[in-house]
């Protein structure tokens, strides 16, 4: 019986051409939001297409999948991004296919439950919790004090998040979190508050096949101190020895209590004079290219594993291999162009060409700036190669300041 790959998600380029290709004769089932068909790459190559609604209750989605499988049996599920996870682990528990449990991406998405399951672990007990007003927020931060991370439960690429350093920001950051959490990139409602964990922000790269993981890399990030938003990020951290195998130590034993069993994972940490300590992870692999970064310094192509794992390859003992191979020190960086504060963006002028950076714009004209609110509000990004860490971010800022963007912006209405 050929393939019949039933991947959820927002098609992710194109990542489902590159999985039929794999085999002969594999299909494709696209399950993606009415939001993402602008960006399906050939989707008349797709067997079908199944556009559902953000509001779609989880069991509606599975009688849908079922009505599929019961005339083109699915054989796979793939994964692909954060999109719908949820509803792709609901699907693979009713069809009894291999995907992510219900519950594991559970707590990947809920930072609530995610806290609760560290904590009940002995992995890390950071004091947080759901804040239903801001009355409870203040008592929050009365409690456990200032600075208080804010941010939505089910939140992704920095939307909402404030650091709240004193009481007179506490309403204002409750309100952003708030607010974000009624953006339809996710449906994890709610307010979440934790204390602040404070030193260097860094993540593990790994990859999972039959509960076994594999670290590929600790990432050091560079975040913006108010929104925490990402700035730039290099591979290989620059750590002693004994640091990085606690990070990475850390970051497995997560995986294990959440309950991984496959696929790529991305876990973000603070190095605290304590020690590592979590913030969040993620069973998915880091935005922000850092799949690039992970090719670039370790020579594994973290895409190409998944879309073999997604038709059941096993991958593991090539990653092993890739990682043994000897190599010469490389480093791999990316910088961020921070928007203008406000405008209308007229023009991206880049960089005359002879850099070795690979520039990428992602606004055109007619955007409008507010800041740097999010991951999605940079315009710009510059990704860079060299033998060290300091080395390749040096390059990756320096590309990025050569990124110059004309806007215009209105003159108030006279009175």
């Amino acid at each position: 019986m050929t393939k019949h790959v039933m991947i959820f998600g927002s098609g992710n380029g194109d990542l489902p051409s590159r999985i039929r290709g794999l085999e002969e004769g594999v299909r494709t089932t696209l399950v993606c939001r009415p939001d993402h068909l602008h960006r399906l790459v050939d989707p008349e190559h797709h067997a079908r297409l199944l556009v559902l609604s953000a509001d779609l209750t989880t069991e509606e989605c599975v009688g849908l999948a079922e009505v599929v499988h019961r005339g083109d049996p699915v054989t796979h599920i793939a994964t692909l991004g954060e999109h719908d996870q949820d509803r792709a682990a609901a699907v693979g528990e009713a069809l009894g296919v291999a995907t992510h449990s219900v519950q594991t991406v559970r707590l990947a998405h809920h930072k609530d439950a995610m806290r609760l399951r560290l904590a009940e672990a002995g992995i890390d007990d950071t004091p947080a919790e759901i804040v239903q007003d801001v009355d409870a927020l203040r008592h929050f931060a009365k409690r456990h004090g200032f600075p208080v991370v804010v941010k939505p439960v089910g939140g992704l690429a920095s939307f909402g998040v404030s650091v709240v350093r004193d009481e007179a920001a506490v309403e204002g950051a409750f309100d952003r979190a708030h607010n974000a959490s009624d953006h339809g990139w996710h449906r994890s409602l709610g307010v979440f508050a934790e204390s602040y964990l404070d030193g260097p922000e860094y993540s593990v790269e790994a990859l999972s096949e039959d509960g076994e993981h594999v670290v590929l890399a600790v990432t050091a990030k560079y975040t913006d101190p108010a929104t925490r938003v990402e700035l730039g990020h290099v591979i290989p951290a620059p750590l002693a020895d004994d640091v990085r195998v606690e990070c990475e130590a850390l970051a497995l034993r997560v995986l294990d209590a959440i309950g991984v069993r496959t696929g790529a994972s991305h876990t973000e940490m603070i190095l605290t004079p304590g020690g590592p300590r979590i913030i969040e992870t993620h069973v998915r692999m880091g935005g922000d290219e850092i799949w690039e970064l992970v090719h670039d310094a370790v020579g594994v192509d973290l895409i190409e594993a998944q879309l073999r794992q997604s038709l059941g390859h096993k991958v593991l003992p090539e990653v092993r291999a890739a990682l043994a191979e000897p190599r010469p020190p490389k480093a791999a960086a990316i910088w961020f162009a921070t928007p203008p504060p406000i405008g209308e963006l007229v023009e991206v002028i880049q960089p005359e060409s002879g850099s070795d950076a690979v520039i990428g714009v992602s606004v055109l004209p007619g955007a409008v700036f507010q800041g740097l609110v999010s991951s999605y509000s940079r315009p710009a990004s510059a990704r860079c190669v060299a033998d060290t860490a300091p080395d390749a971010v040096g390059l990756a800022q320096r590309a990025v300041a050569g990124i110059s963007f004309i806007t215009r912006v209105s003159n108030p209405s006279p009175r």
